[in-house]
């Protein structure tokens, strides 16, 4: 009993949370593709041509709910893989995504366009579910 090795949880919650992390997929896990579309409030993104420059298309895109949010209590922001804010999911589009995440459910996208129309940068993002 004494050659047992202590493990330290910490130590395997950090690795699992850290940006450079490895990823660790469950067995049996799927990625079900939900929808696209195009992520709403870009405009109102002061350092998104600074921003813009580093979203290419296959880029994972990471999403947070924002219950507290006085426009949209089912308001869901849209960032980049540095935490950077980018905009939302649409508001026409965000109730059942919303609900999924509130239950626990992760979401993710990956950019699959970005276009420059006038002074709107559209970017297209799929959206996934895996489970």
């Amino acid at each position: 009993m004494s050659d047992l090795i202590k493990t330290d949880m910490t130590n395997i919650i950090s690795i699992i949370n850290s940006k450079n992390s490895i990823d660790l997929t469950k067995p049996f896990s799927q990625e079900i593709f939900l929808l696209s579309v195009y992520i709403a409030g870009t405009t109102h993104i002061k350092n998104l041509t600074d921003l813009e420059k580093n979203i290419t298309k296959g880029n994972k895109i990471n999403f947070y709910r924002e219950p507290e949010n006085i426009f949209d209590p089912r308001a869901i922001v849209v960032k980049d893989g540095d935490g950077n804010k980018l905009g939302y999911i649409p508001k026409d589009k965000n109730d059942i995504l919303a609900r999924l995440m509130d239950a626990g459910k992760l979401l993710y996208g990956i950019v699959k366009e970005k276009n420059k129309v006038g002074k709107w940068t559209k970017i297209q993002v799929e959206i996934f579910l895996s489970d």
